[in-house]
């Protein structure tokens, strides 16, 4: 007998003992296989988010709070680091190969200084150090960079930096609020313009070591705008390229949508919109195409409402419209669907649509959600009169499976918009410590099913300094979420607007068994 037929043999008596084994331990074959377990959710151990360039006036002061809500993180776990880095500007690229050079002349003539005259350029911004206390850090510099950070360990679920710039005058006087986003590959702005009124920048920063190449593109009432220049654009790795959106076209477009789409790498997008007489604030991306969407928390004394909506599949959509108010859910008079072509940029001017009363839009497809298209949409929302007019951004946004957090509350000025738009809901809200210390307090509220409630959220005890506040759905149906920032200045009512998707913290995980099948080589 050969060797080989001698090592076959082996092979499978050894296979047969091991099956054997399996087959005691595991019950006879004539059991039913056991039922798959649950996935297991699990907090997440790494969190990524980019900050956009605040602003590049000489009268603006940009605050930044960073906060991970207390006890969310794996127990047992070492300790963890978050924190932000400057990004490359678009300039530093012509000028590395010198700037490597200065680097390395400069380390040699440090040498043996114990770091004394360490580069603050490497020096986190906002470092946490423990959950459930947040970080804030201010800064008055026109040439604020924008940041890029990391959150491990215990401090990674959950994390959230909020970025908030108040600039006093000029062409884009008010406040422009954030939640610095997490990378990805593709996003909508529903809401973005290239009329000679706007000036709108999207920010594009690339986490990562790698370029990343982007594409560019703008639809509005028609369909695609035509392009006048190349849409796609290059971001080098760990830098930030800001696109003014007017000059990718030549149609002077108030309401159109915009795609940022990797066709390579990933990156972080949100678009900056400056206004000549409404001030200014940033547009964040709306929530993925879905065929129902709930855009959150319009203000009671909004003085105009503007709503943009876009159809990127391949069929129309014919959308319910409804407010979700204090007491109810009305139809508004006038605007009781919206039709949206494929492919195009639809909008509706809603004028004083919530008239005294805090209000949510809740947009639904006209023959059922069997009938449903996809769409992105978002709110611009217009406060005062006259000359002392100020604008913000509501994009659709995503239901609070969990938590959510809005990081940057000041002592006054903040106003939490809770929606249920189908079955009513209980939530939890808890106010952090502050900055400067304090006790965390937590209210509940019960939210009657169709309705919009606005709170003004619970302060921590002998807090001072900022807060964050966390959202969490205890119970029932669905629940949506918006926090204000009011920041008024001069008689102009600035503030912005930041929706509260859930902060996805967990995950889920997959339990896992030995399967001897694997080693069947599908004969019987």
């Amino acid at each position: 007998m050969n060797r080989t037929i001698l090592s076959l043999i082996g092979a499978a008596t050894a296979l047969a003992a091991i099956t054997g084994v399996a087959s005691l331990t595991a019950g006879s074959s004539d059991d039913t296989a056991p039922a798959a377990k649950a996935a297991t959710r699990l907090p997440v151990e790494r969190s990524t988010l980019l900050c956009p360039t605040p602003t590049s006036s000489d009268v603006g002061t940009t605050t930044y709070t960073a906060f991970t809500p207390k006890g969310t993180g794996a127990q047992g776990t070492k300790k963890g680091t978050a924190g932000l880095l400057p990004a490359q500007g678009p300039q530093d690229d012509s000028d590395s190969e010198d700037a490597d050079n200065g680097q390395k002349d400069t380390q040699n003539d440090q040498k043996g200084q114990k770091g004394t005259q360490k580069d603050k350029a490497n020096e986190p911004v906002v470092p946490l150090k423990e959950p459930g206390k947040p970080v804030t850090v201010e800064t008055d510099r026109s040439d604020a960079p924008a940041l890029i950070g990391t959150a491990d360990g215990p401090l990674a679920p959950g994390w959230t930096v909020q970025q908030t710039t108040t600039v006093a005058a000029g062409s884009g006087r008010g406040v422009l609020g954030t939640t610095c986003t997490a990378p990805d590959t593709d996003f909508w702005f529903p809401g973005a313009s290239t009329a000679k009124d706007r000036q709108d920048y999207v920010h594009l920063t690339n986490p990562d070591d790698s370029a990343a190449e982007v594409d560019l593109k703008l639809y509005g009432e028609n369909g695609r705008l035509k392009p006048s220049t190349d849409e796609a654009i290059t971001v080098p790795g760990r830098s930030t390229v800001p696109v003014l959106l007017s000059t990718l076209t030549d149609v002077d477009a108030t309401d159109a949508t915009l795609r940022v789409s990797a066709r390579s790498g990933r990156v972080g997008a949100t678009v900056q919109a400056v206004d000549q007489s409404f001030g200014s604030d940033w547009l964040p991306a709306s929530a993925e195409p879905s065929g129902s969407v709930v855009l959150p928390g319009i203000p009671a004394d909004a003085t105009s409402v503007r709503l943009v909506v876009y159809a990127p599949g391949s069929d129309d959509a014919d959308l319910k419209v409804r407010l979700a108010g204090r007491r109810s859910s009305i139809t508004p008079a006038g605007h009781e669907s919206l039709h949206v072509k494929s492919g195009m940029t639809a909008w509706a001017d809603f004028g004083k649509l919530t008239e005294g009363e805090p209000g949510s839009l809740v947009l639904t497809p006209e023959g059922g959600e069997g009938r449903a298209a996809p769409v992105v949409a978002a709110l611009r929302v217009t406060r005062g009169k006259g000359g002392d007019q100020e604008t913000a951004f509501i994009p659709a946004t995503t239901s609070i499976e969990r938590n959510a957090t809005a990081a940057d509350n000041r002592a006054k000025g903040s106003t939490l918009s809770l929606v249920a738009p189908n079955a009513s809901a209980k939530v939890r809200v808890t106010a952090s410590a502050g900055s400067g210390g304090g006790t965390p307090v937590t209210k509940t509220y019960d939210v009657k099913g169709g309705t919009t409630m606005a709170v003004e959220p619970p302060r921590p005890a002998s807090g001072k300094g900022g807060y964050a506040v966390t959202v969490e759905r205890v119970s029932g149906g669905p629940v949506y979420a918006s926090r204000m920032l009011a920041l008024p200045q001069g008689g102009v009512p600035m503030f912005t607007i930041q929706a509260l998707p859930d902060d996805r913290s967990t995950v889920a995980v997959p339990t896992a068994r030995r399967d001897l099948s694997l080693l069947n080589d599908g004969k019987q």
